[in-house]
C-alpha cells in the first residue's frame, strides 16, 4: 500500500492536476469548444424550463407555455391570444415564478460547488462546508420559533433572518480561521464544522422546544419553491449576479490553483488574496440561495463533477456548464417534487438527496481507490 505524502484532502487526483495543468499552458482544452456544449446544455434548460413550466393539476401544452412566456416579450406580444387567460395566469403567475428560482437557486448552488472544490482541491467540497447552511438554518428557525410576528404585508423576514444567519456562520469561520494575513485551508474547515455543529445543535433545540411550530421549520430546513414569486428573485439577484461574474473571470486562475499554491504564486498569482475573494463570493452566493429556498443538499457537490466528467477540469468550462446543468437539474427535481405525490408535495431537498446521496458514496469510493 502506497501512503501519499499530504493527506488527500489537499491534493487532487492526478489526471486532474495534469488536464488543469495542461489547460494552462498550452491551451489543450480551447476556449472555443465550449460553445457547442453551452448551446446543447441551454437547449435542455429551455426544454426543462417549458416542461416544469406545462406540467402541473391543469395540464397546459408546452407550446401554450411558449407563447405564454414570448407574449411578455415587446416584440411578440401578441402570441397569447385565443389562449384561455387561467392559462396565462397559472403560467406567468403561479409556474414560472417557480421555475427560475429553482433555476437560479440550482445555477448558484452549481458554480459554488464548483468553485469550493477548485480552492479546497477536493472534489468532495460543497458549498455548505464553512457553515452557510448551518447558519441560516439557524437565523430562519429563530425567527419561524418566535412569539412575534414574522409577515408584514406579505413580506417575511425568514429569507432576510436566513441570510444574516449564514453571512454571520461565514464571517466567524474567517475569523477563527485566520492566522496573520492568511487563512490556512484545514483551518478554515475545521472552523466551518465547528460553527455548523453548534449551529445545528441550537437549531434542533429551538425546533425540539416549539412543537407548535415544528412543521414550518423542518419544511423551511427540507427545501422547497412553493413560496417563490418574481418579487423574491430580486432578493437573489443583487448577490449571484456579481459573484458569478467575479468567479467565471477567474477560471483560468482556479486552473493554476490547481497546480501548487507555490507554482501558482511563481506564475504571478496573489494565492491568498484570490482563495479569499473567491470563497467569500461564493459564500454570499450561496447564502442569498440559501434565504430564499431552504437547505438544498447535494447540487453543489454532483453537478461540478457530472461537468467534469463529462467535459474535463477546464474550469473556463466547468463553470459555466456547472451553471447550466445545475439550473436544469433543480428545476427537474423541483418538477418531480410537486407532481410524484399529487395533491401533496416533497421538500426538494429530499429529491436531491435521493439523487445525491448514493452519487457521493460513488464519488467517495473514487477516492478511496485513488488514494490506495
Amino acid at each position: 500500500m502506497k501512503v501519499p505524502a499530504r493527506a488527500s484532502f489537499d491534493r487532487p487526483p492526478l489526471p486532474a492536476v495534469a488536464e488543469a495543468g495542461a489547460s494552462v499552458s498550452d491551451g489543450v482544452l480551447p476556449r472555443r469548444a465550449l460553445w457547442p456544449r453551452l448551446a446543447l446544455g441551454l437547449a435542455v434548460l429551455v426544454g426543462a424550463i417549458l416542461l416544469a413550466a406545462a406540467v402541473g393539476p391543469a395540464g397546459i401544452p408546452a407550446d401554450a407555455v411558449a407563447r405564454i412566456i414570448l407574449s411578455r416579450l415587446p416584440p411578440a406580444g401578441g402570441l397569447a391570444g385565443g389562449l384561455p387567460q387561467s392559462w396565462q395566469d397559472i403560467v406567468w403567475e403561479v409556474r414560472l415564478p417557480r421555475v427560475v428560482m429553482a433555476g437560479l437557486v440550482g445555477a448558484t448552488l452549481a458554480f459554488s460547488g464548483a468553485t469550493y472544490q477548485a480552492v479546497f482541491r477536493n472534489p468532495l467540497a460543497d458549498p455548505y462546508l464553512i457553515g452557510v447552511a448551518a447558519g441560516a438554518s439557524l437565523g430562519a428557525t429563530v425567527v419561524i420559533v418566535s412569539p412575534l410576528r414574522y409577515t408584514f404585508g406579505g413580506l417575511s423576514l425568514v429569507p432576510l433572518a436566513a441570510f444574516a444567519g449564514a453571512l454571520s456562520a461565514v464571517v466567524l469561520a474567517y475569523g477563527l480561521a485566520r492566522v496573520g494575513r492568511t487563512v490556512p485551508t484545514v483551518t478554515l474547515i475545521l472552523a466551518g464544522v465547528a460553527i455548523s455543529s453548534v449551529a445545528t445543535s441550537a437549531t434542533s433545540f429551538l425546533i425540539l422546544a416549539d412543537s407548535q411550530r415544528m412543521l414550518p421549520a423542518l419544511t423551511w430546513l427540507l427545501g422547497g419553491f412553493n413560496l417563490s414569486g418574481w418579487g423574491k428573485l430580486w432578493w437573489v439577484l443583487p448577490y449571484v449576479l456579481p459573484a458569478a461574474a467575479v468567479i467565471l473571470l477567474h477560471g483560468r486562475i482556479l486552473n493554476v490553483l490547481q497546480l501548487d499554491e507555490e507554482q501558482a504564486q511563481q506564475l504571478g498569482v496573489n494565492v491568498e488574496r484570490v482563495k479569499l475573494l473567491l470563497l467569500g463570493a461564493a459564500s454570499l452566493a450561496t447564502a442569498a440561495a440559501v434565504s430564499v429556498s431552504g437547505i438544498i443538499g447535494f447540487v453543489g457537490l454532483i453537478v461540478p463533477h457530472a461537468v467534469r466528467m463529462l467535459w474535463g477540469p477546464d474550469y473556463r468550462q466547468l463553470l459555466p456548464m456547472s451553471m447550466v446543468l445545475g439550473a436544469t437539474f433543480l428545476i427537474l427535481a423541483d418538477l418531480l417534487a410537486r407532481t410524484v405525490n399529487t395533491p401533496g408535495e416533497i421538500p426538494v431537498g429530499i429529491i436531491t438527496a435521493f439523487c445525491g446521496a448514493p452519487f457521493f458514496l460513488y464519488l467517495l469510493r473514487l477516492r478511496q481507490r485513488a488514494v490506495f
